[in-house]
């Protein structure tokens, strides 16, 4: 059994509800998992294995991870750990793996962080729950890349499938001692 820590940035939920399924997910094979907010205080030295789930925004991961990693950056290195990134380009099959998604190419460029396992998810688009100049921008740029762009579009692109084989990974992570 081991003590997972899983810290997320979501802005319109999704990514919050991939780490939720981890969470039980890992749970389920016996560890004792945390979720927490990357705003929330939280003492890495209790976990051994950390978890960081972001989501995308008008292109870019929310500046706060990269505050967190550069605050943690030590204890990150010293325990095994992972990177997951949630964006709706992840949809498109050339651009659902973290070798191939620009937005985790980004983040390894950007990154002083380089975990164990590091993986990238279909996030969600759902017209109907965004503000308006949200959904303005998201459909201009699905529209640029040819996805849905009809108003009452409600479609959930995370494959519960491939969020199933990375709770695997983070199991199957030894813990050093």
């Amino acid at each position: 059994m081991s003590k997972i820590l899983i810290v997320y940035s979501s802005v319109h939920g999704q990514t919050r509800k991939i780490c939720s399924y981890l969470e039980d997910k890992l749970k389920a094979v016996g560890n004792c998992v945390t979720a927490v907010n990357i705003a929330d205080k939280v003492d890495l030295g209790e976990f051994d294995k950390i978890i960081i789930g972001a989501s995308i925004r008008h292109g870019k991961h929310n500046p706060a991870v990269y505050d967190f990693i550069e605050a943690h950056k030590a204890e990150l290195e010293q325990k095994p750990s992972s990177f997951f990134s949630v964006n709706l380009v992840a949809r498109k099959p050339l651009k659902n793996t973290a070798e191939t998604n620009p937005y985790m190419q980004a983040f390894f460029e950007k990154s002083p962080w380089v975990p164990d396992v590091a993986e990238v998810f279909g996030g969600n688009l759902n017209y109907p729950s965004y503000g308006v100049m949200d959904r303005n921008i998201i459909r201009f740029i699905m529209w640029i890349t040819k996805g849905p762009t009809a108003a009452d579009t409600n479609i959930e692109y995370t494959d519960w499938n491939k969020v199933d084989t990375y709770a695997d990974s983070i199991h199957q992570l030894a813990v050093t001692v």
